[in-house]
């Protein structure tokens, strides 16, 4: 199993690059980054987990841009979105942007994508709440056209467009693993249709062994191959014990929280990390 790190980059804390450098160094196989364009003043939608939304949500640089510096100040990290907010951007700007980013980094990249939560924010982008699903799966597969096909096109209730040439094209064929987020049987009835692997959170409730039971169920029943799958699991908990249970039910990675803030702060946390990754293996 995999132990990688999730982080809201901003302005504030740890600069990406040395956090990159800094995991690569420390033997943690990744780092995810977390995503909103822009976070509404009204506030209308509520945060997830209740009372002030935390003020990494609203300083969190653009992923792409970040993974990039990431990308370029280490030569075996993986890469990651976790997660890009498809519903709220344009497939074909980010077919782009995913295609750089894989090729740039030599095939290091992961998709992690999901609906979204913050009503206003994605009808800021135009986009409904009731229909995020409908258009994240479109998004997902006039990409997926985009990176294979020489001349690609689309025709769909939500995404619209004839012949285009689109390059670069990604360096993982034939595409970058796409991992949805979510818990639900929804979740793992959209992941079967148009995904590579899972990405569930790590609450209190999370059971490894019955979510493994889960998506290969899934599998079975849409004809999917269970073994091409991977479950990465957020926000796990920085406990061995628990990790090694994760490990032994079959989780391929999982994502612990590296914080908005400076290094000497996030350096000696990582360090404990280290010994994380030395007690599963």
């Amino acid at each position: 199993m995999h132990i990688g790190v999730f982080h809201f980059p901003t302005a504030y804390g740890i600069d990406v690059s040395e956090l990159a450098q800094a995991l690569e160094a420390r033997g943690l196989e990744s780092l995810f980054v977390c995503e909103h364009t822009h976070i509404p003043v009204s506030r209308r939608t509520p945060a997830p987990s209740g009372g002030e939304l935390p003020k990494r949500y609203i300083h969190s640089l653009d992923p792409f841009v970040a993974l990039s510096f990431a990308a370029a100040a280490t030569k075996s990290l993986k890469l990651g979105t976790g997660i890009c907010l498809v519903p709220q951007r344009d497939p074909i700007i980010t077919a782009k942007s995913v295609a750089t980013l894989d090729r740039l980094s030599n095939g290091r990249f992961l998709f992690g994508v999901g609906g979204g939560w913050n009503v206003d924010e994605m009808e800021n982008h135009g986009t409904s709440y009731d229909t995020r699903f409908k258009v994240l799966r479109e998004r997902v597969l006039a990409m997926k056209a985009l990176w294979t096909e020489e001349e690609a096109s689309f025709h769909g209730e939500f995404v619209n467009f004839d012949p285009v040439w689109c390059y670069p094209k990604p360096v993982q064929k034939p595409h970058p693993p796409i991992l949805l987020g979510g818990e639900t049987d929804k979740t793992l009835a959209r992941i079967v249709d148009y995904c590579d692997g899972w990405f569930p959170r790590g609450s209190a409730e999370f059971d490894p062994a019955a979510a493994v039971s889960r998506l290969k169920d899934a599998c079975a029943k849409a004809g999917r191959d269970f073994a091409a799958m991977t479950i990465t699991v957020f926000r796990a908990p920085a406990d061995a014990d628990t990790l090694s249970r994760y490990a032994d039910a079959g989780i391929t990675r999982v994502l612990l929280d590296a914080p908005d803030a400076g290094r000497d702060e996030v350096l000696p946390l990582l360090d404990r990390y280290a010994e994380l990754v030395a007690a599963i293996r």
